[in-house]
């Protein structure tokens, strides 16, 4: 038995679209111990995950701070890893393979890339494409990293749900990072009304993050909360497994209601594509345009309408 590390720091949607290749990795290696590298973010939502051992903390402090990195790494070597898969791929742990551990079984596209095959390249292949390509290269069978399942995250959120509303539910996931506000769609108001008007039988409602309560309280819908307090990444999947129908930005709960194979539309402009991200399934459909600005309220509802029409019929 050995023990294997999985790195992997973020963000949301990075860690939702990792359940088919964390699977497949246990599955492949069933008789090792797992863990996973993360921040403290992820910590009590990947203490939930069935596919790995334990959860070990990075708080990704500047590579300048060598006090923090020499305990970093005194940590790691009493795991005695034998093998890291690198699911991150960024600089910071090509730098961890390079200048940090001493672990020759490393994996990572950096070190599975084809002779010849530059990395920037490789990165325009869609993301679940290229974690399928380096898991096979590292000797991991892949039957799941293509359909992830993040349905382990899930909590019962019955009892929160049940305080505002018994009919079926739309929910909209208005909000984004402040550090990219170019994947925010400005007219979710102007939908709302829409949806309203024509479509009594449905209510809408959107889960404001720790940041984002007051923000909330701008978008005509009704805000779901835990008493008061911003769901968690748990009761938030839970609440989007509960929900008819999602409509969103291009975020980290757009990527989890992808995959828990949930019903909506995802609204991108020029940042990036649908397919890169590996977002689209037969179930949650990308509406892109070259500018979000220029997408209005009609022209989404148009899309969406026959959909919202079924789940009156259903």
């Amino acid at each position: 038995m050995s023990n294997i590390l999985i790195i992997k720091h973020g963000s949301l949607g990075d860690i939702a679209q990792i359940s088919g290749v964390l699977r497949d990795i246990r599955e492949t290696l069933i008789h090792d111990k797992i863990f996973i590298l993360s921040t403290s973010a992820y910590v009590e939502l990947l203490t939930r995950c069935p596919y790995v051992d334990g959860v070990i903390i990075d708080k990704r402090l500047s590579r300048l701070n060598f006090f923090y990195l020499l305990k970093l790494k005194k940590m790691l070597e009493k795991f005695n890893f034998s093998t890291v898969l690198d699911l991150q791929n960024s600089s910071r742990t090509s730098f961890y393979r390079k200048y940090l551990f001493n672990i020759p079984n490393w994996s990572s596209t950096e070190t599975k890339l084809k002779e010849g095959t530059k990395k920037k390249d490789f990165n325009l292949v869609s993301v679940l494409e290229r974690f399928k390509f380096q898991l096979e290269n590292s000797g991991i069978s892949v039957k799941y990293t293509l359909k992830p399942d993040f349905s382990w995250a899930c909590l019962n959120v019955d009892r929160i749900v049940n305080k505002y509303s018994g009919k079926k539910l739309i929910l909209i996931l208005p909000f984004c990072s402040p550090q990219l506000p170019h994947k925010k769609w400005p007219y979710y108001n102007d939908l709302i009304k829409i949806i309203k008007l024509k479509h009594t039988n449905l209510e809408i409602v959107i889960a404001p993050g720790p940041n984002e309560i007051e923000e909330a309280k701008e978008i005509d819908a009704i805000s779901i909360t835990n008493d008061e307090n911003a769901l968690n990444i748990m009761e938030l999947a839970g609440l989007i497994k509960k929900s008819d129908y999602i409509i969103g930005n291009d975020t980290g709960p757009a990527h989890i209601a992808a995959h828990l194979k949930k019903r909506g539309i995802v609204l991108f402009g020029h940042h990036t594509t649908a397919k890169k991200v590996a977002i689209e399934t037969d179930n949650l459909k990308a509406l892109t345009v070259r500018d979000l600005k220029k997408l209005s309220a009609e022209m989404v509802y148009s899309t969406i309408k026959k959909e919202l029409d079924l789940i009156f019929i259903n």
